[in-house]
């Protein structure tokens, strides 16, 4: 059965965007995105929020035509494209590039999903994930910590209620001082 996994990059005091929505703190080099690309592109789908998608949308279709587009952007707007896309959302009237919106989380449909034959589900999206969280969806975290302490922003965990005992299984540490921590669900008897 595939997995969902919840894939964030965070600062060191958990927040995956700054008090004015910002990532420019987020240090993606070349060793990273390729990291990034490797990981990402053998999911079977990304499991996108409304936000997300816009955001992702606005850019990564047209990246790789940038002539200063490094090669691993190149590479990811070509696994953007290509990949397809679950968008959440109750009012986005449209979505391109490979992409299905669904209205609402239905746990029932997301184990059928996960049910289906290929990679792995990537998330992408606190508000989504909080909603996966709630139902008890996700099997592995795999947090990207920046070397950044932002004093305010959005926490990445927004479900105050939720208690998740997890199982460290791997971690990494990148040139740039991201550091990969890889959490996941442990096995039940």
């Amino acid at each position: 059965m595939r997995k969902i996994i919840l894939m964030m990059s965070v600062s060191l005091d958990g927040f995956f965007e700054g008090p004015n929505h910002e990532i420019d703190w987020h240090l993606v080099d070349d060793e990273l995105h390729r990291f990034f690309n490797e990981q990402l592109g053998a999911m079977g789908a990304f499991l996108d929020g409304r936000v997300t998608y816009e955001l992702m949308a606005e850019f990564w279709p047209t990246a790789d035509q940038d002539p200063a587009a490094s090669a691993p952007m190149v590479e990811f707007s070509r696994i953007w494209r290509e990949m397809p896309k679950i968008v959440y959302s109750r009012t986005l009237e449209r979505a391109d590039w490979n992409s299905t919106i669904v209205r609402e989380v239905v746990p029932q449909e997301v184990l059928e999903l996960k049910a289906q034959p290929g990679g792995d589900l990537a998330i992408g999206g606190a508000k989504l994930a909080a909603e996966f969280m709630r139902h008890d969806l996700i099997d592995e975290y795999w947090l990207y910590v920046h070397p950044i302490v932002l004093g305010q922003g959005t926490p990445l965990f927004q479900v105050p209620e939720a208690r998740l005992n997890l199982r460290l299984t791997d971690t990494r540490a990148f040139r740039n001082g991201v550091v990969l921590l890889r959490y996941q669900r442990p096995a039940i008897d």
